[in-house]
């Protein structure tokens, strides 16, 4: 199986930009994510965005899109096709976002999937406390981490507000990153 895109089947992956901010910076991370897997990969690349979905505080658990209200059964429909996931979150108060954790509690089982975790920030630390944070959200949601993780520093000066990338330097971090986490995905949903 070669990588980027030359794999046996297409997957469902779906990136989730998880930042409920109006103007987010983390989503500039998602959209190029999206932009890079669409135009390097067979695979069906989705981004749900957390802006898009009023879900309310968790009340009932959505244990298939049957089960699911009628106004988020397009979001469940897309949760449960998926194979694999790539979470993209600020941190906040040294974890990921609470919109995050909303959208996972109604979607908790996840046996089985590929996740790629990204965090992002203005700052040196790129969301770093997230990312560790983040790696026991996925075992709790019966899913497998990819090892490598995107840590963005200073995301307002790597991508610009359609996704663009700024930094070319950080161009060999997102190549690492995606070839690590479709490795992973492919293996895990043969």
């Amino acid at each position: 199986m070669e990588r980027f895109g030359e794999a046996l089947y297409s997957m469902n992956i779906e990136i989730i930009s998880s930042s409920p901010r109006s103007i987010s910076l983390t989503n500039r991370v998602a959209l190029h994510l999206h932009k890079y897997l669409t135009t390097k990969t067979q695979h069906n690349i989705g981004l749900i965005d957390v802006r898009d979905w009023k879900l309310g505080l968790l009340e009932n658990v959505f244990s298939s899109v049957e089960n699911t209200p009628e106004q988020y059964k397009p979001l469940a429909a897309r949760m449960f096709a998926a194979d694999a996931f790539i979470l993209v979150t600020p941190e906040y108060n040294g974890s990921y976002s609470p919109a995050l954790q909303n959208l996972m509690d109604h979607f908790p089982k996840q046996a089985r999937k590929t996740f790629g975790l990204a965090t992002a920030s203005v700052g040196a630390m790129g969301g770093m406390r997230a990312s560790q944070q983040l790696l026991l959200l996925v075992p709790g949601l019966f899913g497998v981490a990819s090892s490598q993780l995107l840590v963005t520093p200073f995301v307002d000066k790597k991508f610009d507000a359609e996704g663009n990338l700024l930094d070319e330097s950080f161009a060999k971090s997102v190549d690492v990153f995606v070839n690590e986490f479709l490795w992973l995905a492919e293996k895990v949903n043969v």
